[in-house]
């Protein structure tokens, strides 16, 4: 199965060449605007499979509040804010995304959830959140985010950082499937697209490896099959404690 993959691989890689080209010249930038539009329609339809999910994570979140005040979440990857209606009441909500295109969407997100108190929104990427303090966060939050990201451990080491000891990192992301699957296989073909349509997504990313090498006091992972899209199937959901 490995040649024929690698076999069909190329031919993606070879259908795809003008997206490549577009790239290499910056025009992709321009696809930086539409994309989250995309992703705003687009989690309409995953909120709703993963409802259940979200819910039963998130209902952890309150282990974690600190005795003499409200919860402090950062949000990395916020996206469009698709993660707000699951948050407690009254939690102080930090967003960062390395796309401004997002805010639109995002302001719409908190507007529609005012039982939160949101505190800012920083246009960064995961790997330097250097406008956070050292041990300033009770929660950091990451869903559908570490596939993209340039640099997944370094991001992970952020969101330690910022955490305060005690502190959780909760984490809902897509990964690589079984090697022996299907669904691998075709997620090594059609990669170079999914790199182009998901703004850097990949879908052969083994997430789980790099949390559970991140040194976290307690990490409590599951791997699960989601109700999506079968590229982006294989899921894992969980916490790591710093």
């Amino acid at each position: 199965m490995s040649v024929l993959m690698h076999a069909c691989t190329l031919v993606v890689k070879i259908l795809i060449l003008p997206l490549y080209l577009v790239d290499l010249l910056g025009l992709y930038r321009f696809y930086k605007r539409v994309f989250p539009v995309l992703m705003y329609k687009i989690s309409f339809s995953y909120n709703s499979k993963m409802n259940e999910k979200k819910r039963e994570l998130f209902r952890e979140l309150l282990r974690f509040s600190p005795r003499d005040g409200p919860l402090r979440l950062l949000e990395v990857g916020c996206g469009s804010g698709a993660n707000f209606q699951h948050y407690p009441s009254g939690c102080k909500i930090t967003c960062t995304d390395p796309n401004p295109h997002f805010k639109d969407y995002l302001q719409k997100s908190m507007d529609k959830n005012d039982h939160l108190v949101y505190v800012n929104f920083v246009v960064a990427p995961g790997e330097d959140l250097r406008v956070v303090e050292d041990n300033s966060m009770d929660v950091v939050v990451c869903t559908l985010v570490l596939c993209s990201v340039k640099n997944t451990p370094k991001v992970i080491q952020e969101a330690k950082r910022v955490l305060r000891p005690g502190g959780a990192f909760f984490f809902l992301e897509h990964v690589e499937a079984d090697p022996s699957s299907w669904i691998y296989f075709f997620q090594h073909v059609f990669q170079p697209f999914m790199y182009y349509f998901g703004d850097g997504c990949e879908t052969t990313r083994a997430t789980w490896k790099h949390l559970e090498a991140a040194g976290f006091s307690d990490l409590q992972l599951r791997h699960f099959q989601a109700p999506v899209f079968s590229l982006i199937r294989p899921h894992i959901v969980g916490y790591g404690v710093k």
